[in-house]
């Protein structure tokens, strides 16, 4: 797109501005700054608007637009009139602009801070959500212009409009006069605004992913005219699956003028365009360099999402990379998402879809997990072990090099999804962790969500995804996702054997576990496993080998029935009945099922041993339900939560209350059997951690507001200092400046002065009153005590002289040293507080022990910004040394609620202002009342144009 050249222009072109976005049918459109390249699309567009929104728009009668109308349209200067359009196809939908205005309604320039906006759209895209959209979009860029307050002028009869602004979340003023509406509203993000913004991007991303999987109509583009290959596997899986709807084979090399010629029994066409039908899915699996073809092909034809099985793009180096990207460009252009490309494919088990577009030559059986794959190969095996252990599927996607549709899509569809119950999903890169965290934080509140990372220490990203890189260690992103409810497992193998527990079990109420079977040895390797992942277990009950399957009936009825149990592990080798004859495993799994369904609120698990007959049998379906078994949970508050279950999460829309089908799938009555204790043990455990977190999420705190924070001083600094250094990387403050940024929100830096030399430093302790530290501030000796750069408790002038001394004896001068004194701080715990903002995780907050504890050994905790009350209590309790805190070995406990606090400031300096990159508060001695903050560094750098508060937008390409 060209710049523009016109000389009203103040601005260069803004390109941060352009955006793709979803609208609420699952459609895609771009948002871009209109410019005076754009009249003849201007007059196009508006020759295809009806009469009456024209005058709704205008006021008046307006059927074509003046060239003066055009130019002024065209026109802007990119800071006091902005105009943006919505495009399909290139060709525009709507547009919006902005007028910057004074108080009289004029025209004005900065300061001036209200704008006079408009909207018009299209009237065949109307009912899409296009208009809302673009309020968001033009909001951002009125805010990055200085701009407050929007003003708008309706007349009553719109109503679309008059709403378009109403749902919007923001603070409104509405009059009446000389029958017009005018409308009136901040466009400071409020709670309700953000959280429009989230269930409306919740609702269109979730339905293009909706369109991709229950479609009326498919067309496999390159088939072949003889058995193989990729588009004819395809197209035969189709049929086998019993897809519900239409299916076309495509390709350009069938014989010319064969009408109504079928293949395999499916209508066979040389291109989109013939089919005469609406098409509404097109899996292309056709070579590389004939894809844009095919993708221009679909576009016209009004194809609403593609599956891109074809290779040769991201994968293939630096010029397959330059094509994925065109191909997304291109098929976004006309309102198309992509599975791919080097998709495996789609899978919907619904008896409503019965969709098998993928690889996969047998699709699974209809169930309740959603199952997502980054790679083929691992989706082939995910597909194999899920099969193999009798645990069915709603939905799966393998999305190749993702380019487009993400886990992130997925995840919005599977949310509100009723035939979904619980996510497995397979990333090896996850492009927006700041977007996944939050999505997967709500996803968990409903349904479970069991994910494996691959690619986690090897450092290299998979050559077809385009990711932005994050500076976090794994550990830190890991951490990160189990604090957002994700079950975040090591192997596929962890992921399966969780998913087959969480899919059939309900969730435990605690970790206590109940263990009973006919072999003591296995009893006691399965209480060890119990204790080593951190269960509770009750002591092993023996059956002995002798144990008939009633008496795993009756011992099983009564550990569930127990109250002081909240799980039971079944352990099972082969026997022998008294006359010789092995018992039938059949009739074991029979009574197992027996006895859980006496007692449904509590999770079984099964470890056999050499008696794969058994697992056979709990896998099968069974033709009777629990009728005990009591329904999901509809809140979040929910004192049991249960799997499957439906819960609301915080500000966002709630999932569907879609009624349960007729006949849910067998495997929600079957009891997961495990090859080995261990693993049983671990899927449990993961289970157990899970429920706790639902049981917190129910409550999950708030962000405190204290009343001696100036926020809007604190904003001013910040500008000024950042006026002083125009690097756009940033700066690291001055001590000065740091401490005094600190102080405005609470967070008192004990103040040490330069010591230059001894007399100096005399000079400095008789200023903060002895006994004082004196201690060096060189990068190398830093907050290093251990190696003597820091001497304590100096009673009196005699004994500092004598300590600066032997200072400069031991470690050289002090131009290199740069000694401080400082007042002795109260005897503690000495801690580490920091915070930074992560280009792709966003802003997180991290605690640990000053010294070997968190450096050597990484015991350092994170939690995302902003942190509530409860997530800070958490944040100091899940470091592995903890106890230090908290009276170990005799110790006085120290004052953990001031350090509570202390994060919480800490936290709301980050989140209030995107400026504040890092802080850094080394040491903070806590001590058994009050705390001190002993060293601080603080640094800024100019925001980012778009922050996770933004509009919603698809990633780049």
């Amino acid at each position: 797109m060209q710049t523009p050249s016109d000389q009203q222009d103040r601005h260069d072109y803004p390109s941060h501005w352009e955006a793709d976005v979803v609208l609420r049918d699952g459609g895609t459109a771009r948002i871009r700054p209109i410019t005076t390249e754009d009249a003849d699309r201007l007059v196009s567009f508006y020759e295809q608007v009806s009469d009456e929104s024209k005058y709704y728009r205008f006021f008046a009668p307006y059927p074509r637009l003046s060239a003066k109308d055009v130019r002024r349209f065209t026109h802007h200067d990119q800071v006091d009139r902005v105009g943006l359009a919505a495009t399909v196809g290139g060709e525009f939908i709507a547009t919006v602009r902005y007028d910057r205005i004074d108080e009289r309604g004029m025209a004005a320039s900065a300061p001036a801070d209200d704008a006079e906006v408009a909207f018009l759209v299209q009237d065949a895209h109307q009912g899409r959500g296009v208009a809302s959209t673009l309020l968001e979009h033009i909001a951002a860029v009125a805010r990055e212009r200085g701009i407050r307050r929007f003003v708008a002028e309706v007349l009553p009869a719109n109503t679309k409009m008059i709403k378009v602004f109403t749902d919007a979340g923001y603070q409104q003023k509405r009059s009446f006069e000389d029958g017009v509406v005018r409308l009136e509203f901040d466009l400071e993000p409020t709670d309700r605004s953000l959280a429009v913004q989230r269930a409306r991007e919740q609702r269109a991303e979730g339905r293009s992913v909706q369109r991709l999987l229950t479609p009326r109509s498919v067309a496999v583009i390159g088939v072949g005219r003889t058995p193989g290959g990729v588009g004819r596997s395809v197209l035969r899986n189709l049929k086998e699956a019993g897809f519900t709807g239409r299916l076309y084979a495509v390709n350009s090399a069938f014989d010319k003028g064969a009408e109504g010629a079928e293949l395999d029994g499916v209508p066979a066409c040389r291109s989109v365009a013939a089919i005469e039908e609406p098409v509404d899915l097109a899996v292309i699996a056709v070579p590389a360099h004939r894809v844009p073809q095919v993708v221009t092909e679909c576009g016209e034809r009004g194809v609403q999402g593609l599956v891109v099985l074809s290779a040769g793009y991201g994968e293939s180096g630096a010029e397959g990379r330059g094509r994925q990207r065109e191909l997304v460009r291109q098929a976004r252009s006309y309102g198309m998402r992509i599975i791919g490309p080097n998709a495996f494919g789609v899978i919907n088990t619904s008896p409503q879809a019965r969709l098998n577009a993928s690889l996969a030559p047998e699709p699974p059986a209809r169930g309740r997990i959603g199952l997502f794959t980054q790679s083929g190969a691992i989706g082939i095996a995910l597909l194999s072990g899920l099969h193999r252990r009798g645990a069915g599927l709603s939905t799966f996607v393998g999305s190749g090099n993702r380019a487009d549709v993400s886990g992130n899509d997925v995840l919005q569809y599977w949310y509100e999804d009723p035939d979904t119950d619980i996510a497995l999903m397979y990333l090896e890169t996850i492009g927006n962790p700041r977007k996944f965290t939050r999505l997967a934080r709500r996803a968990a509140t409903a349904k479970p969500l069991v994910v494996v990372q691959g690619a986690r220490h090897s450092g290299i990203t998979p050559t077809g995804h385009a990711v932005q890189a994050t500076r976090l260690p794994h550990a830190t992103v890991s951490a990160l996702l189990r604090q957002a409810g994700v079950i975040r497992v090591d192997t596929v193998t962890e992921m399966v054997d969780a998913g087959l527990l969480l899919a059939g079990q309900p969730l435990p109420s605690g970790p206590r576990v109940g263990i009973l079977g006919n072999s003591e040895s296995l009893g006691l390797l399965t209480y060890d496993a119990c204790v080593a992942d951190g269960l509770r277990p009750l002591p092993p009950r023996d059956l002995t080998t002798g144990a008939t399957p009633a008496d795993f009936r009756a011992a099983l009825a009564e550990a569930l029935s127990d109250e002081g149990c909240d799980a039971v592990i079944v352990n099972a080798i082969p026997w022998v009945r008294e006359d010789g004859v092995s018992a039938d495993p059949e009739t074991l799994a029979t009574e197992l099922r027996a006895a859980a369904a006496g007692c449904p609120a509590k999770p079984v698990a099964v470890v056999h041993v050499e008696l794969g007959g058994l697992a056979d049998a709990l896998s099968a379906a069974t033709s009777t339900r629990p009728d005990a078994r009591p329904k999901a949970p509809t809140g979040a508050t929910d004192p049991q939560p249960r799997v499957p279950a439906a819960a609301s999460a915080g500000p966002g829309p709630a999932p569907t209350a879609a009624a349960e089908p007729a006949e849910p799938p067998a495997e929600q009555y079957r009891i997961p059997a495990y090859p080995a204790a261990e693993r049983a043990v671990r899927a449990l455990a993961e289970a157990v951690k899970y429920a706790q977190w639902r049981r917190d999420a129910a409550e999950p705190g708030k962000v405190h507001e204290y009343d001696d924070i100036d926020e809007s001083g604190t904003a001013e600094r910040i500008a000024e200092l950042l006026a002083k250094d125009d690097d756009p990387r940033g700066a690291t403050l001055a001590a000065a400046d740091a401490h005094e940024l600190l102080g405005r929100y609470g967070i008192r830096v004990r103040q040490a002065l330069p010591a230059p030399g001894p007399d100096a430093a005399a000079e400095a302790a008789r200023t903060l009153g002895y006994p004082v530290a004196l201690k060096t501030t060189a990068p190398h000796l830093r907050h290093r005590a251990d190696l003597g750069g820091v001497r304590l408790d100096l009673a009196d002038e005699e004994q500092l002289r004598r300590a600066y001394q032997e200072l400069i004896d031991t470690f050289g001068k002090p131009a290199e040293l740069r000694p401080v004194v400082q007042g002795m701080a109260p005897r503690g715990v000495d801690t580490v507080v920091r915070a930074v903002i992560d280009p792709a995780a966003g802003a997180v907050l991290s605690f640990g022990l000053a010294g070997a504890a968190s450096e050597l050994l990484g015991d350092t905790a994170h939690r995302l910004i902003p942190v509530t009350d409860r997530e800070a209590g958490s944040l100091i309790r899940s470091i592995r040394t903890a106890p230090l805190l908290f009276g170990w070995r005799g110790s006085a406990p120290v004052d953990t609620p001031a350090l509570e606090e202390l994060l919480q400031r800490v936290s709301r300096l980050v989140d209030d202002h995107p400026e504040v990159v890092g802080v850094s508060l080394e040491p903070v001695v806590v001590a058994r009342r009050g705390l001190s903050v002993l060293g601080a560094s603080v640094r800024l750098a100019p925001p980012p144009a778009r922050d996770d508060l933004g509009p919603r937008t698809l990633p780049g390409y």
